[in-house]
C-alpha cells in the first residue's frame, strides 16, 4: 500500500490511505485534520457506550463511511439521481433502533426504517480472533456491506424483498434473503473497486476482504456451531457465494453486475 503509516505495523493500513485519498480531493489541509471534518451527523453513539465515538476504531469507521458516501454519490449522480447518505451508530452491548432492539450478538446491521448503520466494535475483535479475518480492509468490507443494504433501500430492493418474503414459505423467504445479502456483498465490492481505482487497495487488502466474506458464510458458521449444514436455512449465503459476489463487484465496479435476483 501507499499512504500514511497506519494499521499494519510495518505495513500501511487502509485507514491511512482513505485519509490520504480524502485529502487529495480537498484543499490544502493536514490529512490528520480530515477525520474531525467528517460530518458529525454521520456518527452518533448509543448511550450504552458514551466514549465509543472518541476512539480510534470509531474514527476509522467514520472515514470509511465518508468514502463510501463519495463512491455512491458519484454512481448515483451518473444516473441523474441523488444519493442520501446513511447515519452511523456506534453502540456497545445493546441499542434501540427503529427496527427494534439491537444487540451485540446480532453483529452489525442496517435498519431501513431509520436509514442507519449500527456497529458494535467488539464484532471486529470476533472477526479477527474467532473467524480468522483480521485487517482494516476486512473491517471496511463489513461497513461497505451494510452501506450496500442502504443502497438497496434507496433503490427499492429492500421493500420489494420484504413484501415478497411475506407471501412465500420459509425456505423461499430464506432464499430471497440470501439474494439480498449477496447483492450487498457485491455492492461492497463495487466500493472496493472504486477504492482500488484510487490506488488505495493492494492484493493484501483484497485478501482481507475475501477472508472476511468467507468467514461469515452460513455454512462455515453452522459448522463452527457444531451443526449440520442446511442450505435451506441459509439467510446470508455460503462462504463460496459471498466471496463470489464480493469479487464480482470488486472486479466490475458496476451496480448492474450485482443483480443476484436474475
Amino acid at each position: 500500500m501507499r499512504g500514511l503509516p497506519a494499521g499494519r505495523g510495518t505495513g500501511l493500513g487502509l485507514g491511512g490511505l482513505l485519509i490520504l485519498a480524502l485529502f487529495a480531493f480537498l484543499t490544502d489541509q493536514n490529512p490528520l485534520d480530515l477525520i474531525s471534518q467528517v460530518d458529525p451527523g454521520t456518527a452518533v453513539t448509543s448511550p450504552s457506550a458514551p466514549a465509543a465515538v472518541d476512539d480510534e476504531s470509531t474514527r476509522f469507521m467514520k472515514v470509511v463511511l465518508a468514502d463510501t458516501e463519495d463512491t455512491w454519490a458519484s454512481i448515483f449522480s451518473a444516473s441523474g439521481e441523488r444519493y442520501r447518505q446513511p447515519r452511523l451508530v456506534i453502540f456497545s452491548e445493546a441499542t434501540q433502533s427503529a427496527c427494534g432492539l439491537g444487540e451485540s450478538a446480532m453483529g452489525p446491521f442496517y435498519c431501513p426504517a431509520d436509514e442507519q448503520v449500527y456497529l458494535d466494535l467488539t464484532f471486529f475483535d470476533d472477526l479477527a480472533r474467532r473467524f480468522g479475518a483480521p485487517g482494516e480492509f476486512a473491517q471496511a468490507y463489513v461497513v461497505a456491506h451494510e452501506v450496500g443494504h442502504h443502497v438497496q433501500t434507496l433503490t427499492g430492493v429492500s421493500e420489494r424483498v420484504h413484501a415478497q418474503r411475506q407471501r412465500v414459505r420459509e425456505a423461499e423467504a430464506n432464499a430471497l434473503s440470501v439474494r439480498q445479502e449477496l447483492q450487498a456483498d457485491c455492492y461492497a465490492g463495487v466500493w472496493g473497486h472504486a477504492a482500488a481505482q484510487r490506488g488505495m487497495v493492494d492484493v493484501r487488502d483484497v485478501e482481507d476482504g475475501l477472508r472476511a466474506a468467507a468467514a461469515i458464510g452460513d455454512d462455515r458458521l453452522q459448522r463452527q456451531a457444531g451443526r449440520r449444514v442446511v442450505p435451506e436455512s441459509f439467510t446470508h449465503g455460503s462462504s463460496e457465494q459471498r466471496v463470489q459476489w464480493f469479487r464480482r463487484g470488486l472486479e466490475s465496479g458496476r451496480m448492474d453486475a450485482c443483480d443476484t435476483f436474475r
